[in-house]
């Protein structure tokens, strides 16, 4: 630096080297580009706005078949629980209810899936890979494996009681299915966790924003959900004085999904909107009575036929409306960028004062 350029820099009419300026830009960089505090924002934060009102993430092509899909696959993983216990306890015409619902739901549920997708190669081409990291790949091995199960146990129940009407030819055949019924029931139990659960881990990995935020939370209302349905069904078909496992099963799976929801919508900021407003709001407020009045029904139908039927209706109307509001409440957050935006500057906000 010569005299003149020492002068100058004394009397403060010289700038800052360029190489320090670059310094101070990576020191600041390295800090993880916070101000410091002493800073002040020369700019006030913008409001929201989005182009056009176009949403920034696309709503998902799925419709009514995948609720139904849902709360199908839920109340099959529900049955199959109940009429595993059913059966280590001897009670014959509640293990037949559950065994048989099972079946019934889980083969509906794969006919929606299946209508959903298009065509069936396309559920066979999913069987080609195993991905540990993809929901999808996980949830379509879990089906793959309670099927066949569930299917074994539903088929002897039904076909058992009318082996002698059978040719001949088909009698064997029929006697090993009932000789399997057992060990397949107890084994769709043990996956019935699985599948009752798997789908609400499917819906929290997608970019839809209700379905995100609820990501640590949907899992326990799908669980819950599915133990009401499954108990609600129950009470409605077997006889009261073999319904009690079934009524234990509907109130603690009605509790379970009421407060877990309650926590979830207190979690979730923003995003719980779609929760309370337009079609999926309509539904889950329905859902919330319904599995309310069932529960406390659970309670009453102890010794009147009547009410444990009325109330395990209550109970399976609920678990839908749940599945079709929660879904409706997402497709709904998927529409309006706020739900996808206004999130995201919070996290960042977060992240500024946390000094992540």
């Amino acid at each position: 630096m010569t005299e003149h350029q020492a002068q100058l820099r004394a009397e403060g009419r010289l700038d800052e080297p360029v190489q320090s300026q670059r310094g101070a830009l990576d020191r600041r960089r390295k800090r993880g580009g916070r101000r410091r505090r002493d800073e002040h924002q020369m700019v006030p934060d913008a409001t929201f706005t989005s182009y056009y009102g176009r949403p920034v993430v696309k709503a998902s092509p799925w419709e009514a078949d995948i609720p139904a899909y849902l709360f199908l696959g839920g109340l099959a993983a529900g049955s199959s629980l109940l009429g595993a216990g059913a059966s280590l306890t001897d009670r014959p015409a509640l293990r037949r209810a559950g065994r048989i619902s099972a079946l019934s739901a889980i083969s509906l549920s794969f006919a929606a899936l299946v209508h959903d997708l298009g065509r069936p190669s396309r559920f066979v081409n999913m069987l080609r890979v195993v991905k540990p990291t993809s929901p999808m790949s996980v949830g379509t091995w879990i089906l793959t494996g309670y099927g066949p199960l569930a299917g074994i146990a539903g088929a002897a129940e039904l076909l058992t009681p009318v082996a002698g009407r059978l040719p001949a030819g088909l009698r064997p055949p029929v006697r090993l299915l009932g000789r399997l019924a057992g060990p397949a029931g107890l084994g769709a139990a043990v996956v019935a966790p699985a599948v009752a659960s798997y789908t609400a881990v499917l819906l929290t990995h997608t970019s839809t924003p209700t379905w995100s935020a609820a990501r640590k939370h949907l899992p326990f209302v799908f669980v819950g959900s599915a133990a009401a349905a499954s108990g609600g069904l129950g009470m409605l078909l077997a006889p009261v004085s073999e319904a009690g496992p079934a009524r234990r099963l509907a109130l603690g799976g009605a509790l379970l999904e009421l407060g877990v929801e309650h926590a979830m919508e207190a979690s979730m900021g923003i995003t719980a909107e779609p929760l309370h407003t337009g079609t999926g709001g309509a539904l889950l407020r329905a859902s919330k009575a319904l599995t309310a009045f069932g529960a406390v029904g659970s309670l009453l139908g102890r010794r009147n036929r009547v009410a444990a039927a009325v109330s395990g209706a209550a109970l399976v109307a609920g678990s839908a409306c749940t599945r079709f509001g929660i879904f409706e409440a997402g497709q709904a957050s998927a529409r309006d960028p706020k739900y996808t935006v206004v999130p995201q500057r919070e996290r960042v906000e977060r992240g500024e004062t946390s000094g992540a």
